[in-house]
């Protein structure tokens, strides 16, 4: 709906802005209407929330301190109505239609602009949440330029195809309207200085082999992983530098990411360099809090991991009922919270990392250490995390303490980066080779897949008949086995997979084999 400006320029103007739902936003018209009544009053309509309300008394104020005066007879309708509305981003939409409609300001085009932005009581503009995904709904409703706070610049700079223009008041809007002001692009710009992808590498960390070739066939595969091991042998220090083996982000993700993370309100500068996403919640955090909720549907954890990175420490330790509903985002990389008025999807797609103590007091099969757990203790500690669960994860990894040598013999040198990348490269190749064969990751195939895209050579497959028939493997571990199996040929681009892909994944299922030892 354009700006409308002709008998009813005086009386009647309409603006561009929009209103963010989910993750998503909606284009809204803020239609204002200086009304020819004896009947004073500032009066907002469309579905507006408490904190929209309340800019009837910060646009008023903003308008003061600027100079500008306040018609008396207000109306401000938000369309469509019958979408709820929330927020202060209106306020500089709102603010320019009393002045366009009261003709205080030029006659100026306001078609093809959308405006964003909180004002304050003196005038200044203030950051909104959720600016890319505004600007995102903009360009897709046919805007060719948005007006943003100059600390929103940066997130609605990503977004190719619009023109962003950033500035720091109601008065510098309304003289860059009228021709009277140039905007200066922010020096802080993400256009000024090129993002570089820059995190830990897992190459730094000293021991643990069997670990660190776990991570990447995880890696390779996107299998989620379990690390079982005693406090202290480096299982965060180890989650914590596994995304360097990640592929960095393409456009597409970056701004995924982007998206989800604007909305919340966290700064999004560090994944413009491709780095991928790493959460790590504390065991205490509630349902709503790890896979999204609230009165008013907010991104939980898992959507924060999209494309990235979820880890969880001491894993056993969370709400039971916040670990039963990762089955879902596990399962189809979406997160649906459904409510009276409607339904909202979040994109969920995340690798889950996850460690815990092998027992209660941590030191079971420690060397030098030991465990005072008893067997029926340990079984009750096991239990906290479900089959449902354990089945998706592929990886389950047991981990011994590092010694004090490995902890500091030297792990630098000038070849660092180029072994890092190395295996980054394997990772991307092995993805690739999953891609052209399923269209999918190795860790995503169904039960079907893996028998129509999993290759066993003679020997393979008696190795794991042999496996099976002394009880070691159950339906849904034979099949894991397989999954994980295909990861490691394509981690050696072999077509077929051999006895020796097979034995090593037999290998990978520390967890089992705690399980065993307590019954």
């Amino acid at each position: 709906m354009a700006a409308a400006c002709d008998f009813f320029s005086i009386m009647l103007c309409r603006i561009k802005t929009s209103a963010i739902s989910g993750i998503s936003a909606v284009s809204v018209d803020v239609e204002v209407e200086a009304r020819d009544s004896t009947r004073e009053g500032f009066t907002i309509i469309g579905m507006a929330d408490a904190s929209l309300r309340e800019s009837r008394d910060r646009v008023s104020s903003a308008l003061r301190y600027s100079g500008f005066e306040v018609n008396p007879r207000i109306l401000v309708n938000l369309s469509p109505a019958e979408l709820r509305k929330e927020g202060s981003s209106f306020d500089l939409a709102i603010a320019l239609g009393i002045l366009h409609s009261s003709a205080q300001i030029k006659a100026v085009d306001l078609e093809h602009r959308a405006f964003f932005g909180e004002l304050s009581l003196d005038g200044k503009l203030k950051p909104v949440r959720g600016m890319v995904a505004l600007t995102i709904e903009a360009l897709r409703a046919g805007v060719k330029e948005v007006v943003v706070p100059v600390f929103n610049w940066d997130e609605a700079a990503i977004i190719s195809g619009v023109k962003v223009i950033g500035l720091n008041s109601l008065l510098e809007v309304v003289s860059y309207l009228e021709g009277r002001l140039d905007p200066v692009r922010p020096a802080n710009g993400n256009g000024s200085t090129p993002c570089v992808r820059t995190e830990p590498s897992l190459l730094e960390v000293g021991g643990q082999a069997t670990a660190k070739r776990a991570m990447l066939v995880a890696a390779a595969g996107g299998h989620n992983l379990l690390m079982i091991g005693p406090p202290g042998c480096g299982k965060s220090m180890l989650a914590e530098r596994f995304s360097s083996l990640l592929p960095s982000m393409d456009r597409r993700e970056i701004l995924e990411v982007a998206r989800i993370h604007s909305v919340v309100g966290l700064p999004i500068k560090g994944f413009l360099g491709g780095r991928r996403p790493f959460r790590n919640p504390h065991y205490v955090i509630s349902e709503a809090g790890l896979v999204g909720g609230g009165t008013i549907p907010r991104p939980g954890e898992v959507s924060l991991a999209h494309h990235g990175v979820l880890f969880l420490d001491e894993f056993p330790e969370f709400n039971r009922s916040a670990i039963e509903a990762l089955r879902s985002p596990l399962e189809k990389g979406t997160v649906s919270i459904s409510r009276a008025k409607g339904s909202l999807v979040f994109p969920a797609s995340f690798q889950l990392l996850a460690a815990m103590n092998p027992c209660p007091c941590g030191r079971l099969g420690a060397a030098g250490l030991h465990c005072q757990c008893s067997r029926s203790a340990i079984q009750a500690y096991l239990k906290k995390l479900s089959q449902p669960i354990l089945d998706r994860i592929d990886l389950q990894i047991e981990l011994e303490a590092v010694s004090i040598r490995e902890v500091t013999e030297s792990r630098g040198g000038t070849d660092l980066e180029e072994q890092e990348q190395r295996l980054r490269d394997q990772v991307a190749q092995a993805h690739q080779l999953s891609l052209e064969r399923s269209g999918k990751k190795n860790a995503r195939l169904q039960n079907k897949e893996v028998f129509e895209h999993v290759s066993l050579s003679s020997s393979a497959r008696r190795l794991l008949e042999q496996a099976a028939s002394k009880g070691a493997l159950s339906a849904r571990s034979f099949v894991r086995i397989l999954k994980v199996s295909r990861t490691i040929a394509d981690l050696e681009e072999s077509k077929d997979v051999s006895d020796a892909h097979v034995a090593e994944a037999l290998g990978l299922r520390g967890l089992e084999r705690i399980e065993r030892y307590c019954g």
